[in-house]
């Protein structure tokens, strides 16, 4: 007992630690120019998880962080609130923050949808862009609280992603992902011709209200001012929170261990009685609402939605943070986002060949890790079995 008091007190200091790298990472990477450090940053970052991945480090970390839930969710917090505080005038930087945490709400559900359930999906961009279309239209055209309009955003998303299972639910395994592929590609050029939805000059939006406070105004604190981006930070981590509290508790659940039934053998699972088609039906409808939450929350944030912002290339990133936080792991969704959405915005030299490294980096994981760099951990179905 001793031992393992000390093993979980290891995996815990390991779990800690991993936080404060990487938002010293971010940090760094935000507040510097230099490209060739920052160069070194991504190197000693790639370097960091190798070693973590062959000592076992990672996995202990993991371990940990399912263990501590509690303990580690606020170890996160204190790492968004130091980060919040250092940049707490600079509106590109909380700009950042908050778009990494809206897409960390679009890969819990894409991680819902592949990760979970085994059900593949290459529209995670259209999905958004439904939810920040929908928004852009209701705030310019209706006086709905805006707070309505994100659930709005949501369940527009997860119904028409209702209507797209029904050809996804006739194919399997690589027709699937053409379905959801032919989808996206359709969603944006019906949106380019589209006049009453801007075409191709997009819409612009109004900024959000919460019961009567503007998010899109400045903190003034005495001497101090504080970017409104702030605001729109601390509303998306707490969105970021919910669905991730939703997310683990599905994963908890019945819920979550039939779609682990669906996803290893649907052949099994149906000579179980499991219903295949209705747990399909629920991870999709759950992981399109959660884009298209986000999409509406990313309307208001950016005040502006075109085309341009939902193709099948903002879909590949979406993937990418997924295989690389690791598939099913929705712990290592964010520290992936910060690595996929940071550095092309920080290294110029990348900035026009993104898509062929993220290309290039999912086929890498595939090949020689395909549950991602952090992989699921395989879950116990009764509390303290160990499989012994």
């Amino acid at each position: 007992m001793f031992v393992s008091a000390n093993n979980r007190n290891k995996n815990l200091a390991f779990a800690i630690i991993g936080v404060v790298l990487t938002t010293a990472f971010a940090m760094l990477a935000m507040a510097t120019e230099n490209q060739w450090l920052l160069l070194a940053l991504l190197t000693s970052a790639g370097v960091a998880v190798f070693i973590a991945n062959k000592t076992g480090i990672a996995a202990n970390a993991e371990q940990a962080f399912s263990s501590h839930h509690r303990l580690m969710n606020g170890v996160v917090l204190l790492a968004f609130i130091l980060f919040l505080v250092v940049f707490h005038e600079e509106h590109f930087a909380l700009l950042i923050l908050s778009t990494v945490l809206l897409y960390g709400i679009v890969c819990l559900g894409l991680n819902i949808q592949i990760g979970y359930c085994g059900v593949v999906n290459f529209a995670g961009a259209a999905f958004f862009g439904i939810g920040s279309y929908t928004a852009a239209v209701l705030v310019t055209h209706t006086q709905l609280p805006h707070l309505l309009i994100l659930l709005i955003g949501g369940v527009v998303a997860a119904a028409i992603g209702g209507l797209l299972l029904l050809p996804v639910l006739r194919t399997r395994g690589h027709y699937a992902a053409l379905v959801t592929i032919a989808f996206g590609i359709l969603f944006r050029t019906f949106l380019e011709v589209n006049e009453t939805l801007g075409g191709a000059q997009g819409l612009k939006v109004g900024g959000m209200k919460i019961f009567g406070w503007s998010l899109r105004e400045n903190i003034e604190l005495g001497d101090i001012t504080i970017s409104f981006y702030a605001n729109y930070a601390i509303c998306a981590l707490i969105l970021a929170a919910l669905a991730f509290t939703i997310t683990k508790r599905l994963e908890r659940s019945w819920i979550g261990l039939s779609f682990d039934a669906v996803r290893i053998d649907e052949t099994a699972a149906a000579t179980f009685g499991i219903n295949i088609r209705r747990w399909k039906i629920t991870a999709f409808m759950i992981g399109n609402g959660f884009a298209g939450v986000a999409g509406a929350f990313f309307a208001m944030m950016t005040a502006f939605v075109a085309p341009t912002n939902f193709t099948f290339g903002d879909s590949l990133i979406l993937i990418s943070i997924v295989v690389m936080g690791g598939i099913g792991n929705p712990w290592g969704i964010l520290p992936a986002a910060t690595v996929v959405l940071l550095l092309p915005e920080k290294l110029q030299a990348i900035q026009e060949y993104r898509f062929l490294l993220y290309a290039l980096a999912v086929i890498l994981i595939l090949l020689f890790r395909p549950d991602g760099l952090f992989p699921r951990r395989l879950r116990n179905y009764l509390p303290g079995w160990s499989g012994k």
